[in-house]
């Protein structure tokens, strides 16, 4: 159980943070980098579920939980130290992954083919979730530039890498299983 009786620290007024194992780093470093824009996507995603309602609101609740355990797993370095800790480390796991496909495949099957490049757009809740996916994408870019220098869990830069997808179904989805996509028109064709 988690308790907080004051949010404000101190601790990093001279421009450095600790990481979930007590690792002090400068506020600009990868890791911190990486984790940040997961908690940036999970604000974006809270957006996104002002505009959704059942199962979808179920879907991304479940998301903003794993984008938790996501920002917990890239906190936290050297995965060989899990045991020492004292405590379950929260760690991105395949079944997280696997359920994302899942859920893709549901929604494919419900799609409209794609003739076309989409735009963001269509309904609000279509272009909240085009946000969360681009927000995704950076995320992911944010965290295999980590993992260039660090150990970084492949479970959770594979999640992130379909949950990108995700967004894009789920966008998708909203726009009435894509009938009121917005499609791109090239520029040729606009006139």
């Amino acid at each position: 159980m988690i308790v907080l009786n004051k949010i404000y620290t101190r601790t990093g007024d001279k421009g450095d943070t600790a990481l979930v194992d007590g690792t002090r780093v400068p506020k600009y470093c990868a890791r911190v980098e990486s984790y940040g824009t997961v908690d940036e996507l999970n604000s974006v995603v809270g957006l996104a579920r002002l505009q959704a309602a059942g199962d979808l609101d179920a879907a991304l609740a479940r998301i903003q939980n794993d984008l938790f355990d996501l920002g917990s797993d890239l906190g936290r370095p050297d995965m060989a130290r899990d045991a020492e800790a004292g405590y379950p480390v929260l760690r991105v796991t395949q079944a997280q992954v696997e359920r994302l496909e899942t859920e893709m495949d549901a929604m494919t099957a419900q799609l409209e083919p794609l003739r076309s490049f989409v735009l963001p757009g269509g309904s609000p809740a279509s272009a909240f979730l085009h946000q969360c996916r681009t927000v995704a994408r950076r995320a992911e870019r944010r965290s295999v530039e980590l993992a260039a220098s660090e150990e970084v869990n492949t479970h959770a830069v594979k999640y992130l890498n379909r949950l990108s997808d995700w967004f894009f179904c789920a966008a998708r989805m909203a726009n009435d299983g894509g009938t009121a996509d917005v499609l791109w028109v090239p520029g040729a064709n606009r006139e």
